[in-house]
């Protein structure tokens, strides 16, 4: 099998002049600045430290002052939380299989990471169970990775339980880390909203979002194309929609005023969870998706291009 890493960075290299490249690791190095330190230890206040660093909690179990105590960190740590689910072998809106842009978008993240010599983790998984590999640095290590990202979703796989992937990090993973969600554009329940607020309180927490597929994507192809005789599949139910149905117009203006809704109330969700999410209709996109994610999350702002565009078309 081809080198995934090697295919990311040829793409990566093909697609990015070397200022580009250069703007996108100032980008990932901003998101780790003034966040270098990690908590170490406990020990009794003396006169000079600084009261911000008292520990009023311990301090009252105690009965006397306890301020904390910090060490520098010089590696940092980027967890990559990848939904491998059935959901993921589905069509993207580009055409390409999703699972070939979340491969491509997991190893642009981990390549970044690399280059500053961090390490890069995984969480995947479906609704069997999530899967885990601790964080550590390379790119062969990466390239084992993006393996069993890309081997892991098949059309015969359990459906994707994002809300089990969120709910494991946060149970087993404790140490602070940055956090790359790269999943498709499904519209978080209760439950899992709850999730994404405690993830983003914890960790840095970034979303990319894979689009999904048109409702009849063969509709502008010509009346002799192949295309225009196929119905859609949904890949999570297995049910179809015949292509008499999905390429009525009604029906099509009806979907169309639905995604709309749905992607208004994502934005809305993501804004006032306060997680940058952008998103990625192919893998050609996926490495202006990440500056803009990255420079997103920065700057403090939350709405994708996407959505704002999807937005301004539903007006």
């Amino acid at each position: 099998m081809p080198s995934l890493i090697r295919a990311v960075k040829s793409k990566m290299f093909i697609f990015a002049h070397r200022r580009t490249l250069t703007l996108l690791d100032g980008e990932y190095g901003s998101v780790f600045k003034g966040r270098s330190l990690d908590f170490d230890e406990l020990r009794t206040y003396v006169p000079g430290d600084e009261v911000r660093d008292i520990d009023w909690k311990a301090t009252a179990r105690h009965g006397s002052p306890l301020v904390k105590r910090y060490v520098a960190v010089r590696r940092h740590s980027v967890l990559l939380l990848v939904d491998t689910g059935r959901n993921m072998a589905a069509e993207a809106f580009s055409g390409e299989s999703k699972k070939d842009i979340a491969v491509h978008a997991a190893g642009v993240v981990g390549y970044l990471a690399c280059r500053h010599g961090d390490d890069v983790g995984l969480v995947h998984g479906n609704a069997s169970a999530p899967r885990y590999r601790p964080a550590k640095n390379g790119e062969e290590y990466l390239e084992r990775l993006l393996r069993e990202i890309d081997s892991s979703i098949t059309l015969d796989s359990q459906p994707s339980d994002l809300a089990g992937l969120l709910d494991y990090v946060l149970r087993f993973i404790k140490r602070r880390m940055l956090v790359v969600v790269v999943a498709d554009e499904f519209l978080p329940d209760a439950r899992t909203e709850d999730l994404m607020r405690r993830l983003r309180a914890r960790h840095e927490l970034l979303w990319l979002t894979v689009r999904d597929a048109e409702l009849a994507p063969g509709m502008d192809a010509p009346a002799t194309d192949s295309s225009r005789l196929q119905g859609s599949t949904d890949v999570a139910t297995g049910n179809g929609i015949p292509m008499a149905l999905s390429s009525d117009r009604a029906v099509r203006a009806a979907y169309e005023h639905a995604m709309i809704l749905r992607a208004d109330r994502r934005e809305g969700l993501f804004r006032r969870l306060g997680i940058a999410e952008e998103q990625a209709t192919g893998s050609d996109d996926v490495l202006t998706a990440v500056f803009a994610l990255l420079e997103k999350h920065r700057s403090g702002a939350r709405t994708s291009r996407a959505g704002a565009a999807r937005g301004q078309r539903g007006g």
